[in-house]
């Protein structure tokens, strides 16, 4: 498969395609670009919530060190390196092995984040996550995604609430369900209490400031509506005055606990993913509980900051959990790179959520194909370095760190 993407919606690639693509790759080359437009175009509290880590930040630079580290081989007289993209996974055909990880309140970070995504989601054969705290309801975002929709839950303590949940995301035509388990209490996210980000947003001079030296994204903002967590808010008071950090998303919230895991097993008909996996004990639990794949992640380090880089975690769960149970991967990856170092390390597939939004708030509804541009381009050129046309070649190429 070719690594270059046609623009979403343009029919027929065009010489004005061409063009726009050229001058997108010259001005765009790299996630990093994308993520200093998007830090131009949208309100400082907006870019604030969504590149903020926890603390003093050390686990996101861990986790980029960690990542940095990974190197491989490169090899020699392989002739034309074409790889191809197109991975099964969970019984579906995809065209890349990365997606879209849910990011909650993505519509705070563009208007219209969540449709833009998973139209692409659904064009492009690749996954959309949609977060229990969206902005955007199931109902509407499901059909747009199509067969390319999961469903991230943050699963509620009350089990009537939990039940509609699973039941409204299935009828909206999710076909997985990805029960996040990293998030037991909040991470105090102190770059983001800066910003004075709160739910809903307090009507401040610096917050008026803010939207009014942004006018795309307040026009946005302004046929859009302004950002609230519909599905929490269907099931909760609204009217009732809150502080700005319980709002409807931290209500319903519950900490599920392994009889959880098991109940929402029995409750949801179709395949199960636990997400936020770090111990190597607890993954090769989860292998006998029916989870369908298990998602190693430390949150982006946005929850909890003393602990290891996902990437160092991959082999330890790998080595766990068996050579074929299904593993997904995200946390800090910002190229095509770091997702071949994640399928060398024992990842089949691989989730980027920052970046995609970094993507729609530089460039709109045509952030997301240009992002896929980059992904694929930026892994086809590598293999061709390292001279693998197969994902499974990859391992094979590591440099392997010394062992003390």
């Amino acid at each position: 498969m070719n690594s270059t993407f046609i623009i979403v919606g343009t029919g027929q690639p065009r010489l004005s395609d061409h063009k726009y693509r050229m001058d997108l790759d010259l001005s765009y080359p790299a996630i990093s670009d994308l993520r200093l437009r998007a830090r131009r175009r949208v309100p400082h509290f907006a870019f604030e919530y969504l590149d903020s880590s926890t603390g003093e930040e050390l686990q996101a630079k861990r986790n980029r060190d960690a990542l940095d580290a990974v190197m491989f081989m490169p090899d020699i007289l392989k002739g034309p390196i074409d790889p191809q993209f197109e991975t099964e996974f969970m019984g579906q055909t995809y065209s890349r092995p990365f997606g879209i990880a849910p990011v909650g309140m993505a519509g705070v970070m563009w208007p219209g984040a969540e449709r833009y995504l998973a139209g692409f989601a659904a064009k492009a054969r690749i996954p959309y996550g949609l977060s229990t705290v969206a902005t955007r309801l199931p109902e509407e975002i499901g059909p747009i995604a199509g067969d390319m929709g999961w469903f991230q839950l943050y699963c509620p303590s009350d089990p009537d609430i939990r039940r509609d949940m699973l039941r409204r995301a299935r009828d909206a035509g999710f076909t997985k369900l990805i029960l996040t388990v990293d998030v037991p209490d909040d991470s105090r996210r102190e770059r983001q209490r800066r910003a004075k980000l709160t739910l809903p947003p307090k009507i401040t001079p610096r917050v008026i400031w803010e939207v009014m030296t942004h006018p795309r994204w307040a026009l946005g903002t302004l046929q859009t509506g302004s950002p609230r967590l519909r599905l929490p808010e269907s099931y909760v008071d609204t009217s009732q005055a809150r502080s700005s950090l319980a709002h409807a998303g931290h209500i319903i919230r519950g900490a599920p606990d392994w009889d959880t895991l098991a109940m929402l097993r029995d409750e949801w008909q179709g395949d199960f993913i636990v997400k936020g996996v770090m111990c190597p004990v607890a993954a090769k639990r989860l292998t006998t509980t029916g989870v369908d794949a298990i998602w190693v992640s430390n949150h982006t380090a946005r929850q909890f900051e003393p602990g290891p880089a996902s990437i160092d975690a991959l082999p330890a769960i790998r080595s766990a959990v068996g050579p074929d149970f299904p593993l997904i991967f995200d946390s800090g990856i910002a190229s095509g790179m770091d997702v071949l170092r994640a399928l060398a390390l024992g990842a089949n597939f691989v989730m980027l959520g920052r970046a995609w939004h970094y993507a729609v708030g530089a460039l709109g509804a045509r952030g997301p194909d240009h992002l896929m541009h980059i992904l694929s381009d930026d892994m086809k050129l590598n293999m061709g370095q390292i001279g693998t046309q197969r994902f499974e070649q990859l391992s094979a190429r590591l440099l392997r760190k010394a062992q003390g």
